[in-house]
């Protein structure tokens, strides 16, 4: 007997974002507050729409403290996530606002909680291939995600499981040499992809990114921080910080 199971698609913020509840239920209001905050997200944050909050602040025509609430939460987790890795993670770059490291994991965690407000206590919220994971993919089992191979994106390079946990990856492969080493100013290439898993997606988008602009360095940083763990590729091939077991698949 199959589980019960709503899926909708949303093209926003330039990616797809995937919405996958397994209760039963009627889920249609539920998916609607997810979308309609999805584009609320984008309307405030977008560094490419001319009239979004982030932009107008960049042209100084919006201060950040006249600016949606929400702007505010997000430079203060910004600081905090630049704070924790050292200065490799950072909303500046190039006398440019871009707090987009940060942005599509909180949304999406976000929209986790939007979720479970509504009853729902087994879903995922997936945007791009970060994804935050809620309780079981099917009744006794946990939920399975595959990450690509930054060289070759129809083929898995692992497969994690478990039970509400979220994970994320910052690469090349889909937007090419778009991180910036806040240090250097230059696009960082040591590493095809730095994959990050632990409970929050809001802090896992930020570290994946702060990783995989810190190259190798990202293993024996992470082993610093509880609960996330890391996941790297480069020309030597993949390599994984000590904990990451805790989240591979079973064979």
């Amino acid at each position: 007997m199959e589980s019960p199971r709503t899926v909708h698609v949303e093209h926003c913020m330039g990616t797809v974002f995937t919405i996958d509840i397994r209760d039963p239920g009627d889920w249609r209001d539920a998916v609607r507050d997810v979308v309609n905050w999805l584009h609320q997200v984008d309307a405030v944050f977008s560094t490419y729409r001319a009239d979004s909050d982030v932009s107008r602040i960049q042209r100084r025509e919006l201060r950040a403290v006249d600016a949606h609430p929400d702007v505010l939460e997000v430079l203060d987790l910004c600081a905090q996530v630049q704070t924790a890795t050292d200065g490799y993670f950072s909303a500046l770059h190039n006398g440019k606002l871009d707090p987009t490291g940060l942005v599509k994991g909180w949304a999406i965690e976000r929209a986790d909680e939007l979720l479970r407000r509504h009853g729902s206590p087994n879903h995922a919220v997936n945007g791009g291939g970060d994804v935050q994971l809620a309780g079981e993919g099917a009744p006794g089992r946990p939920w399975r995600v595959g990450i690509a191979d930054p060289a070759d994106r129809t083929r898995v390079l692992t497969v994690l499981a478990g039970r509400d946990f979220a994970v994320a990856t910052s690469g090349t492969a889909e937007r090419g040499e778009h991180l910036v080493d806040p240090f250097t100013n230059r696009a960082a290439t040591a590493l095809a992809s730095a994959s990050v898993a632990g409970p929050s997606l809001t802090v896992a988008d930020a570290y994946a990114t702060a990783a995989f602009v810190m190259g190798d360095d990202a293993l024996g940083w992470i082993e610093g921080v509880p609960d996330y763990d890391v996941l790297v590729v480069g020309a030597g091939g993949s390599r994984t910080s000590t904990g990451w077991h805790r989240f591979a698949a079973p064979a």
